[in-house]
């Protein structure tokens, strides 16, 4: 697939081979099963707990996104729910003005000397992964991928091989426990040196009710100074009338799938980050956030909104001796 308009570097191409066809009954090693949800925590086979079960009848959020970005790794369930979402709203533009916004960061960060990097809510790899742009720019990096559907960690793995400077776990974004003390994470990652913490286009699949702000504080908290939290999300607030209303709907149609979907504005995701300073411009259309080249600008570019915060140098409680 090609986008017109679209930097050489998100030129769409898949980056490996997925098992997965319309009828598939696995994925390497992840056994279907009717029932069970991708999109939350999974369900466990009691007697191998290290395999996760995966709903090939239910489309997963990151099975769509991989298909927007021209990825091979999605079902026929899955397709036909990223294309009535795409009905609705500029959905493939949507994630190539994302999946941008996270290289540019990534750039940014490099350029900023930092070289640890945990990116939560990954996805599968399709194109322009954090450790991919990265390592291009730099030789000493180190990248935790996180991800809560099965699919996605298998073949971030696939792709990842044994690279030692790269992992990748199978954790929800609602649990930061899981996640910040887990034995790889600490294996790989020093908390007490900064961190790039990019939580990119995943919070809109996080309801109110589950305290997100609390979340978020949660995982910055954990962060030494001079660490960044760089964030993006699905929002109304620059949006035409009728692109408001497509989106409403839309909201409804995620209830299909395994995760919800929930528009914040730039206040709300502010407000997040209490004690942080943004890097200018702010929270803004990610095709506004330190662009290469003057990019599209119209209605359907606004509907992602991102930002970067930096930690700054005062020490947070749980640094403090």
């Amino acid at each position: 697939m090609n986008f017109a308009g679209t930097p050489a570097w998100v030129q769409v191409r898949p980056s490996g081979r997925c098992t997965m066809q319309p009828a598939v009954d696995s994925v390497r090693g992840y056994p279907a099963r009717r029932g069970s949800t991708v999109g939350t925590p999974t369900e466990s086979n009691p007697d191998r707990p290290d395999i996760r079960i995966v709903d090939i009848e239910k489309p997963s959020v990151a099975r769509a996104y991989d298909w927007y970005l021209g990825g091979s790794c999605n079902t026929a369930v899955d397709r036909a729910f990223a294309e009535r979402a795409a009905q609705l709203i500029p959905a493939q533009t949507m994630a190539l003005d994302n999946r941008n916004f996270l290289r540019r960061v990534v750039t940014y960060l490099i350029d900023h000397g930092v070289r640890q990097f945990m990116d939560i809510g990954s996805g599968i790899p399709t194109v322009g992964n954090v450790h991919e742009v990265a390592a291009a720019l730099a030789d000493d990096v180190r990248v935790v991928y996180v991800d809560n559907d099965p699919v996605a960690v298998a073949q971030s793995r696939l792709l990842i091989g044994d690279d030692p400077k790269t992992t990748v776990i199978n954790a929800d974004i609602r649990d930061p426990a899981a996640i910040l003390d887990h034995s790889d994470v600490r294996a790989l990652l020093d908390f007490d040196q900064p961190i790039g913490l990019l939580m990119i286009a995943v919070w809109h699949f996080v309801t109110d009710q589950d305290r997100p702000s609390e979340l978020v504080a949660t995982y910055h908290d954990a962060l030494s100074a001079g660490s960044y939290v760089g964030l993006s999300h699905l929002s109304e607030e620059h949006a035409t009338p009728d692109l408001r209303e497509r989106i409403r709907e839309c909201v409804g149609t995620y209830t299909t799938s395994a995760s919800p979907l929930v528009p914040r504005d730039h206040a709300v995701l502010a407000g997040w980050l209490p004690g942080l300073d943004l890097i200018a411009p702010g929270i803004v259309p990610v095709n506004g956030w330190h662009p290469d080249l003057p990019g599209p600008d119209g209605p359907e570019n606004r509907l992602i909104i991102g930002g970067l915060a930096r930690k700054n140098v005062r020490r947070s409680a749980r640094e403090r001796p």
